[in-house]
């Protein structure tokens, strides 16, 4: 509800006390949308015709937009009530059309003259605003409107634009209807009324209407809706030329109804049936209707309509309830003379006439005619590409998917139309350009699937194009803002601003309990007690600390009499520098830092490991499988670049690994791939960037970069804390395909991921992205800076404290024994470790013979696409001898499982983001073995799928299930729930071949 501006408010209530001689705490005023309401009230009801005689003299003096805020929209009624004080209901209330004053005026003079007489004449006549609006006068439409709108808070302004069509037409006039609100309505409540009432005008002129709904102050408008102003006796005469017997028979209704005669008709076969019988006789005793009047009307019609399909017509006269007729004549119709009329549409639709098929699909979805004269109904868009028909069904309320869907695919199936092999079907409100929902079928097995996105329909292409960038700047929408009030708005902010800034800051140092609030005590009597433990404990640190220095410096004592060591260690430790150090080729960065954590084989131990350097197992399966061949390792690299990396970690080594290598990536290539794997380690196992860019380019989208950014244990919080505050937006791709499961949305359980990232100094920046941009930005001119500039920053100007901090540090050196040798000491920790690396991965080694170790799979290195690629096969007997069989009340993955909380947030975010930015997202739910999928387990899965289910029906998103793909094909998986590079092999190639996700062309 708008209400008018104190300061204005007090201005109107002025003016209305002036002009009515009525105390100004007897009037109250208030402004819904385009309605001026005005109570006057006082101990004795205001009398009626006097006060609205000396209202209406005033509003015919005075512009009732000087007294209202410029933000205000125009005034276009008046309501005036009266009513005595203490009163509940007013006991009176007139109307006043401000474009009427002078009629007002002359009427409420008459009745003023003489009241007491009330057969008065009323004076001059009132014109309705629907009269006015007929006539395609826009400011009169727009007062008809408001007069529903304006009880919603809607305010309603009308223009009429011309519009320039592309197709070399005559220009034409289009209507605009602009609503502003100080909500947003639901354009499921507002679509159909406004376009009842639209339509009810009749207007001519205007193909179409559209209508624009704002909030008031926002700039971009909320929704868009295209009302179709056919008028509705041109929507009856196209149904009937193709044959229509309901639309056939309201037009032969409409032109008999003078002569009172009810018409009702029939098709047997190819031959119309109309019976007239008189329109009204209760009693029976109406005269029939005469054959030589009823056919004079009749027989001009059914010649200009020409009926699709109709060779004849027979028509009789009778009474109603008559089982004979008392006249009958039958004629013959154009088709009988034209072939091309006689072919009826059901045949012409099956040979695919598209004309046929559109009227037929309307037909089928319009069942209600006199609903579809009024709102214009669900229209239907055909589009026939390659082998695929598409159709789009809008309507000034999205048609549902449930009920669209299933009538229009079960129809196309039944005409069996020659070259189509598949149907898609997609929903939308008219005026809107994208689908909301979209529904695929094919019904033959297509040989070569080309995926496509959805198409564009040229049909509704000039009403969308110009609709959201041409009007967003007209003055309803967002009025001009003056100095005044922007320097104002600033100063407000900038003051909140300050006292919040002060109030943290204040906050923050008392809780470090360094700082108390300057009116409380500050008693000073030190407790001596905790003097004496803090002496005994610096003692016994103290004490540590010389004996630990003693012990090293005797290690390295003795190692420094051995020269063998001493020798080989720091030459091989110079090595490595300097390989890191010289300009090699990345490539051999990654081959040194892969040798250093594998050790060397004599040749003919090679054929002991696989192609994926995992040892072979007594029982590898004989069965050759397909797979992408095996690329380069980046465990090394994504390490290397994850410590230069300016960016603080997240406490997932993984992730900080992925990230380096895409940032790599886009460094590199200096774009986003075209396609982005996201989703938990069974995205990271189950989908092969390779496999898929190459089954891509044999469906016809070559040269696709595709990256996996699967992270062990990611839930869809980290999924959405990845894409939505880790990446820019102009890092992602327009295509992301997230890869997961059902207990990956499990908003029961402890997000451990998430916890962890939650609490790492790269989650707290990543908030703050502007300032970490900003930082970077100089530090390419830091690393020029010139020697002076160096020595500058190298030596800072240093404090008394830091003084005597050095000069302590300096004396404790000269007393350790440990201090002067620390680069052997770290030289020999960083031996021990390797060392204990080595045993780790030779037990590993011990592990992966069997095939059955989680931990040591995950230890093996991803490839620079992100993909893990591993090449155990599931064998259900070995594998449980190492691992427990968990059912699934048992498994913590389910623990308390339910769709609702943090999981569900983050996805409607992710939802919202990735359609903000036109993002497609496609989840695929991951294959299943049948030994994983317990009773209890599919049971969450059934209810995650009717989540998923529920989720398609946002408009960029779309869900494709393979979880009971190959539940029996153990050689596919790795572990009970993971795939393996063979199963990641097949499932890129089905995606690649779904014709339901929109993969980009470059």
């Amino acid at each position: 509800m708008k209400t008018v501006l104190p300061d204005r408010q007090q201005s109107l209530v002025q003016w209305v006390s002036q002009a009515t001689g009525i105390n100004t705490f007897g009037v109250k005023v208030r402004l819904r949308g385009n309605n001026l309401h005005i109570l006057c009230e006082g101990t004795e009801c205001p009398e009626r015709w006097r006060t609205l005689s000396d209202l209406l003299q005033a509003l015919h003096q005075t512009d009732l937009d000087i007294l209202t805020s410029d933000e205000q929209p125009s005034i276009y009624q008046v309501f005036v009530y009266g009513r005595r004080k203490g009163e509940q209901r007013p006991k009176w209330c007139h109307r006043v059309y401000l474009n009427q004053i002078d009629k007002h005026l002359e009427q409420v003079q008459a009745l003023l003259e003489d009241s007491e007489k009330s057969k008065q004449s009323p004076g001059a006549l009132i014109v309705s605003n629907e009269s006015l609006a007929r006539q395609g006068n826009p400011e009169a439409i727009a007062r008809y409107l408001s007069e529903t709108l304006s009880t919603l808070g809607v305010s309603v302004q009308a223009k009429i634009k011309p519009y320039k069509p592309k197709n070399s037409q005559p220009e034409e006039d289009r209507l605009w209807i602009f609503c502003q609100s100080s909500y947003s309505p639901d354009a499921s409540l507002l679509a159909e009324p406004i376009a009842q009432k639209l339509r009810y005008l009749k207007l001519t002129g205007y193909q179409d209407a559209i209508i624009v709904s704002q909030v008031s102050g926002e700039t971009a408008p909320d929704w868009l809706l295209r009302v179709d102003l056919t008028p509705p006796e041109v929507m009856l005469k196209e149904w009937a030329r193709w044959g229509d017997i309901q639309a056939i028979a309201r037009l032969l209704t409409e032109v008999l109804s003078g002569l009172k005669v009810a018409v009702q008709a029939f098709l047997k076969e190819s031959t119309l049936h109309i019976f007239c019988s008189p329109a009204f006789d209760p009693l029976g005793s109406a005269p029939i209707p005469a054959k030589e009047v009823c056919l004079e009307a009749i027989l001009p019609q059914l010649e200009a309509i020409a009926p699709q399909g109709i060779l004849a017509a027979t028509i009789y006269g009778q009474k109603a309830g008559d089982n004979e007729p008392t006249w009958i004549d039958w004629v013959a119709l154009p088709a009988t003379k034209y072939p091309a009329f006689a072919t009826s549409p059901l045949d012409l639709a099956n040979t695919g006439d598209e004309p046929a098929i559109i009227f037929l699909l309307e037909r089928l979805l319009n069942h209600d005619l006199d609903w579809r004269l009024l709102t214009g109904g669900v229209r239907v868009l055909l589009l026939n590409k390659n082998d695929l028909l598409h159709i789009m069904c809008d309507a000034p309320v999205c048609p549902g998917r449930q009920q669209v869907a299933t009538k229009v695919t079960q129809f196309i199936r039944q005409l069996k139309i020659p070259g189509i092999m598949g149907v898609r079907v997609y929903g939308r409100r008219a005026g809107n350009k994208e689908p909301f929902w979209n529904y695929g079928v094919d019904l033959e097995h297509r040989q070569r699937l080309v995926p496509e996105a959805t198409p564009e329909f040229a049909a509704t292409s000039k009403y969308v194009n110009d609709l959201v960038t041409s009007e967003t700047s007209e003055p309803i929408l967002r009025p001009d803002l003056t100095t005044e009030e922007v320097q104002t708005f600033v100063t407000e902010v900038a003051r909140n601003w300050l006292t919040t800034a002060s109030a943290t800051a204040k906050k923050f140092l008392l809780q470090s309990q360094l700082f108390i609030e300057s009116n409380q005590s500050a008693e000073q009597s030190p407790n001596v007690q905790g003097l004496k433990v803090a002496l005994v404990w610096g003692t016994l640190g103290l004490l540590l600390t010389l004996q630990t220095d003693w012990v090293l410096g005797r290690i390295i004592a003795s190692t420094t009499s051995t020269p063998k060591l001493a020798s080989v260690l720091p030459s091989s430790s110079s090595d490595q520098k300097a390989s890191l150090i010289s300009g090699k080729t990345q490539s051999e960065k990654t081959t040194f830092f892969t040798s250093t954590t594998q050790t060397k084989s004599s040749p003919n131990q090679s054929s002991v490991f696989n192609a994926s350097e995992f040892t072979q197992s007594d029982n590898t399966p004989t069965n050759n499988l397909a797979a992408a061949p095996l690329k380069e390792k980046a465990t090394a690299t994504a390490i290397l670049l994850a410590a230069r990396s300016q960016m603080p970690s997240f406490n997932v080594r993984q992730l900080d690994e992925q990230l380096a290598l895409y940032k790599q990536r886009l460094a590199r290539t200096g774009n986003p791939p075209d396609v982005l794997i996201i989703g938990s380690s069974r995205a990271l196992r189950g989908i092969d960037p390779a496999a898929l860019s190459k089954a891509l380019a044999n469906q016809g989208y070559p040269n696709l970069d595709v990256f996996n950014f699967g992270i062990n244990g990611a839930t869809a919080q980290v999924v959405d804390f990845v894409i939505r505050q880790v990446l820019e937006p102009s890092e992602l791709p327009k295509i992301i395909i997230w890869a997961d499961g059902a207990r990956a949305f499990n908003g029961g359980r402890e997000d451990i991921t998430f916890k962890s990232i939650a609490a790492s100094a790269g989650y707290k920046q990543a908030f703050q992205k502007v300032a970490t941009t900003a930082n970077s930005s100089d530090l390419p001119e830091n690393k020029v800076n010139s020697p002076e500039e160096k020595i500058k920053e190298e030596k800072p100007e240093v404090s008394a404290y830091q003084a005597v901090n050095q000069s302590l540090n300096q004396v404790l050196a000269s007393l350790s024994s440990t201090y002067p040798n620390r680069d052997q000491i770290k030289s020999l920790l960083q031996k021990q470790l390797l060392i204990l690396g080595n045993n780790q991965t030779v037990a590993s080694q011990k592990q992966l013979t069997d095939g059955t170790s989680d931990e040591s799979t995950s230890q093996q290195a991803v490839d620079f696409d992100g993909f893990l690629p591993l090449s155990i096969r599931f064998n259900p007997a070995r594998y449980y001898q190492k691992h427990s069989r968990v059912p699934g009340n048992y498994d913590n993955d389910y623990k308390s499982f339910q769709i609702e909380g943090e999981q569900d947030a983050a996805i409607q975010e992710v939802l919202q983001f990735t359609q903000s930015h036109k993002i497609s997202l496609v989840f695929v739910n991951m294959p299943l073995t049948e030994d994983y999928l317990d009773p209890v387990r599919k049971q969450h899965e059934q209810q995650f799928q009717q989540y998923m289910l529920h989720l398609a029906t946002n408009p960029n998103f779309i869900y494709r299930d393979l979880s009971q793909q190959w539940p029996k094909s153990n050689d596919y998986f790795s572990d009970p729930s993971h795939l393996n590079r063979f199963g990641a092999y097949e499932v890129s190639k089905k995606l690649a071949n779904d014709p339901m996700i929109p993969w980009p062309v470059k």
